[in-house]
């Protein structure tokens, strides 16, 4: 079975506003409502790629119900639990002012409820992937992500592993299967600029040797790359087509890569439908179909 934690889930509320401007009332020329949260993400598009998961996480208040009744709609089991106090967050996406956002802070999460996510872990074991995304609630410890893969280290889980800076850095020791940073988050780790595929392969390289299996990453118009644990490296260029929303294609390519590794066992095809469905999302108004991955990978297999 596959597991996604989201710490800090979302509803998100996306709108386009035409000749937006401060300080007037200002309205909308198209709304949108969605679940949100990278590990929400990753786990509607393996759904949509027909492969069962159960969502971990937090959720509160009337948005909280919202989120689970919405996920559940499209066939994702929800394990998310519910907090007392406070709402989950609402996001403000504004579609036609490109990455403007305004997103809410969530509920506050206490020790307790803490204990009882990392009780949900322990019925993992040999063969299932758990898939930790995105950023976490200031009201929880820093090093959250350390502390499950500690609990299950030595168990047989593969863990993945999609955040940032020291949240990522320090899971590296207990050995994610796969990490995916994109090339400006890896580039800030090391204190350099990224810009083209070939400049980012060794640091790649490097974070293997802090650790890592598997480094997927990311980088938008350029492509991506993947240092696989066999010793090879992969490349691909951007798939053609046209950018009409990038929220979401991170959390999709984990989803295509982990779909791809399951069905063969192969990091060529596993990377491979990982960038088809991250570019899939890109084009697509909502996350991505699965037909609309399998057009995807077809243009690059057939490169």
């Amino acid at each position: 079975m596959i597991y996604t934690v989201t710490l800090n889930p979302s509803l998100d509320y996306i709108v386009s506003v035409e000749n937006f401007q401060l300080g007037f009332t200002n309205r909308t020329s198209s709304e949108l409502i969605l679940p949100g949260g990278k590990g929400l993400n990753v786990s509607m598009v393996l759904k949509n790629l027909g492969i069962e998961n159960t969502a971990l996480g937090f959720v509160a208040g009337f948005t909280g119900e919202e989120i689970v009744r919405r996920i559940e709609a499209i066939g994702v089991k929800s394990d998310l639990i519910p907090i007392h106090e406070g709402i989950s967050r609402i996001n403000l996406k504004l579609k036609s002012i490109d990455g403007t956002e305004i997103n809410g802070c969530g509920p506050l999460i206490n020790e307790e409820n803490v204990q009882k996510l990392m009780c949900r872990l322990d019925v993992l074991g040999e063969g299932d992937v758990l898939i930790l995304a995105g950023s976490i609630p200031g009201s929880m410890p820093k090093d959250i992500y350390r502390k499950m893969m500690q609990r299950l280290d030595k168990k047989g889980v593969l863990v993945v592993v999609d955040a940032t800076g020291e949240l990522l850095v320090n899971v590296l020791e207990y050995h994610p299967f796969l990490i995916k940073p994109n090339h400006h988050e890896l580039g800030e780790i090391f204190g350099v600029e990224l810009r083209t595929r070939e400049a980012v392969v060794p640091y790649a390289k490097r974070m293997q040797e802090m650790g890592a299996d598997n480094v997927l990453v990311s980088m938008a118009g350029e492509g991506a790359v993947l240092a696989a644990e066999d010793g090879s490296i992969h490349t691909a260029p951007a798939p053609r087509g046209k950018l009409v929303n990038g929220v979401g294609a991170g959390d999709s390519m984990v989803a295509g890569f982990i779909a791809g590794w399951m069905e063969r066992q192969d990091y060529g095809h596993a990377f491979a439908m990982g960038v088809a469905a991250g570019s899939a999302s890109a084009f697509s108004e909502m996350l991505a179909t699965k037909e609309e991955i399998e057009a995807v990978y077809r243009q690059i297999r057939d490169k």
